[in-house]
């Protein structure tokens, strides 16, 4: 940044490319942040995963993260420069899911027999005693989802007194040889060394968040790939995260299962009235028919049966702006919501 930009305020700015890898698909993006600005997305696009005979899942994956990767540098990159003055990138993300990651919920307890002050090196040091990925898996994300001190929840808890205190951590594992897969594909692609990866059910459950402030209580079904997981949100608070091993969504078989799973869920917990669908065009209509025409009610013990919001991309108008010209993609519209957030609170 030069003189004139110092001395006239020019905002910080930067460029991000987001990726999203799927059971089925992999699909790329180029986002603008500018501060106090709205994310922009000036590109996407989306392939899907063609596994050849006796191919192994990953190697496909990986293959049309090559092609992808292809298509961003030569398609992408030239429409970024003309948006931004610059095609060159700054940071990847990089959401993964199932079954190449999982994510899992646990609570870090805190108590001592006098007062003390809850800081950040209590955190960090929890963290780093309790931080294990299980062989073959790598840890690449924990995020602090919620802060209790004396039995209340509490938004910014440093340097506060507490006699008792927990913290709700949301982990991202990754398949190590995949991610290792992924950061050498990336890595002969861009010549950045911020590559940061997620499980894809622990960002959008973070992003959703910030979407919907307000829904407190809420179920996440996430559809957007061939693999659905529900998440029960209870007091802002990811409380589990459950699979539904069924591959394809809106069917006879997916909704007994989706029924089970829910009735299992309600036996431990009060079922939230709202259901946000997270699924992609034009999978997303003919998911929620079939969630219209099941008697859901019945799982609440009433005959109403529970609020069901489809969420599409203009819920987030507001929150980011679009150029590219294909079709909005909720998944990559979520990404770059989590982005922005994450690196504020960086």
């Amino acid at each position: 940044m030069s003189f004139f930009d110092n001395f006239f305020g020019k905002k910080k700015s930067e460029s991000v490319v987001l990726v999203d890898i799927g059971t089925g698909s992999v699909a790329g993006a180029y986002a603008h942040y500018t501060e106090g600005e709205q994310p922009v997305i000036h590109y996407t696009r989306r392939l899907p995963i063609e596994i050849r005979t006796s191919e192994p899942h990953e190697d496909a994956m990986l293959r049309a993260l090559a092609i992808l990767g292809d298509a961003l540098i030569r398609e992408g990159a030239p429409v970024l420069m003309r948006a931004t003055g610059s095609g060159s990138v700054d940071t990847i993300l990089v959401s993964v899911d199932a079954p190449w990651q999982k994510t899992s919920v646990r609570t870090e307890y805190f108590e001592q027999k006098d007062p003390f002050i809850f800081n950040k090196n209590m955190v960090g040091a929890a963290l780093e005693k309790t931080s294990v990925a299980p062989a073959g898996q790598l840890l690449v994300d924990e995020s602090i989802i919620g802060t209790i001190l004396n039995g209340y929840e509490t938004k910014d808890p440093y340097g506060k007194e507490a006699r008792r205190a927990s913290i709700v951590i949301l982990t991202s594992l990754i398949d190590e040889k995949v991610a290792q897969g992924i950061q050498k594909t990336l890595r002969g692609l861009y010549h950045t060394k911020n590559i940061f990866t997620i499980a894809g059910s622990s960002l959008r459950y973070q992003a959703m968040r910030i979407a919907f402030p307000h829904e407190r209580d809420a179920l996440i079904l996430d559809a957007t790939g061939p693999l659905t997981s529900i998440a029960l949100v209870r007091r802002d608070l990811l409380v589990d995260v459950v699979g539904i091993p069924v591959h394809k969504a809106g069917t006879a078989v997916w909704l007994k299962t989706l029924t089970d799973e829910l009735a299992a869920l309600a036996q431990r917990f009060p079922l939230p009235r709202t259901i946000f669908l997270l699924a992609r065009e034009p999978d997303i209509v003919s998911i929620r028919e079939t969630l219209d025409e099941a008697e859901l009610g019945k799982l609440w013990l009433s005959d109403n049966p529970p609020k069901i919001v489809s969420v599409r991309g203009s819920h987030l108008v507001g929150l980011i702006r679009e150029t590219a010209t294909a079709p909005p993609d909720i998944s990559l519209l979520l990404m770059a919501l989590y982005f922005q957030r994450r690196s504020v609170k960086d």
